[in-house]
């Protein structure tokens, strides 16, 4: 019996470490869910939020004849927040620096992007001199898109550029003059009459969707309707 001594001391005290290790199992494997389900709920709602800005800015872009406007910058959406530079106080209290973002879009960096840079050839950007030129069209806070409707914590921006289709080495006119060789005798440019779009949000937990879309003009209805020709989450 004396060899004994202890013993029960010894099992409660393992059955505790026991319990112990269990319960904070059961802990990590809560918080490591609850922080899925979050992530999963705030990329969805972003997903949306670029969607949102996307349908807004394409509404905005029937009321506007010359879409070269749209490429150089001259025209603008009714939505918009200040100027497109600076930065911007996120939800969760994180800056975004849009002329930045924007900087990114054109030649993957946060600084001013030279002509070389946005003409070079790239994975993302392979169409040389017809690279898209990124202008912002529509940009801020998603709340403010329909006022009294939305409290998403959600910063949208909607860019503009030239379809890479286009054959004339000028991203900031829409359907000029061809050059050769895809334009050797003929006045045929195919991206004439299209644009590309690059919609993004950014939200809490440094959350960030892009989706990219292509437009036409209705060639029935030039100047009150457009073709959504292709859509795409960018990854």
């Amino acid at each position: 019996m004396r060899g004994e001594r202890g013993v029960a001391l010894i099992v409660a005290l393992m059955a505790m470490t026991l319990m112990v290790a269990l319960g904070t199992a059961l802990i990590l494997t809560t918080t490591t869910e609850s922080k899925i389900t979050r992530n999963f709920a705030i990329t969805s709602e972003a997903a949306y939020a670029a969607e949102a800005v996307l349908e807004r800015a394409v509404d905005d872009m029937l009321m506007v004849n010359d879409w070269t406007s749209l490429l150089n910058g001259t025209a603008a959406s009714g939505f918009v927040d200040g100027t497109p530079t600076g930065t911007r106080a996120l939800a969760d209290g994180a800056m975004l620096d849009l002329g930045g973002a924007i900087n990114i879009a054109n030649c993957q960096k946060t600084s001013a992007c030279g002509d070389d840079e946005m003409n070079r050839v790239t994975d993302e950007r392979p169409w040389g001199l017809n690279n898209p030129r990124w202008k912002p069209f529509a940009w801020g806070p998603l709340s403010r898109l329909t006022p009294g409707s939305t409290t998403s914590p959600f910063y949208v921006v909607l860019l503009v550029g030239d379809d890479p289709s286009e054959c004339d080495n000028n991203p900031l006119v829409d359907g000029g003059d061809p050059v050769p060789p895809c334009g050797a005798g003929s006045s045929f440019n195919p991206g004439a009459g299209v644009l590309s779009l690059r919609a993004e949000a950014f939200g809490p937990f440094g959350t960030h969707k892009i989706i990219e879309a292509t437009i036409a003009r209705n060639a029935n209805h030039p100047n009150r309707s457009v073709r959504m020709l292709s859509w795409r989450e960018v990854r």
